[in-house]
Formats: C-alpha cells, sequence, structure tokens
C-alpha cells in the first residue's frame, strides 16, 4: 500500500512562506538596522521575506 501525499516527507517542499516568525522578524529587522537593543518584540513592523 503506497503512503498518501501529505505524509510524505516536508524535504520536498520548496514553496516560499509569506509569513515570517518573530524572531526571525526581529533578525531581519536587526540587518536593517532597524531594531536598537531594548525594543520590545511586540507590535512589530511588517517585513517581507528575502528572495
Amino acid at each position: 500500500m503506497s503512503m498518501h501525499r501529505s505524509l510524505k516527507g516536508s524535504s520536498k517542499i520548496s514553496k516560499q512562506r509569506n509569513v515570517l516568525k518573530r524572531f526571525e522578524r526581529v533578525d531581519q529587522l536587526k540587518k536593517n538596522g532597524e531594531w536598537k537593543d531594548g525594543d520590545r518584540a511586540f507590535g512589530l513592523r511588517k517585513t517581507k521575506p528575502e528572495a
């Protein structure tokens, strides 16, 4: 019996995510120089993922 396609490994997923996790957004803001130490991690600006 073959495995259902939804149960196969995620290594085949190459789709670009359009939502970043909080730590990824902070890292991106740091890289752009828009984040200072001591800033709050809540209510962050929207950021687009790198292409």
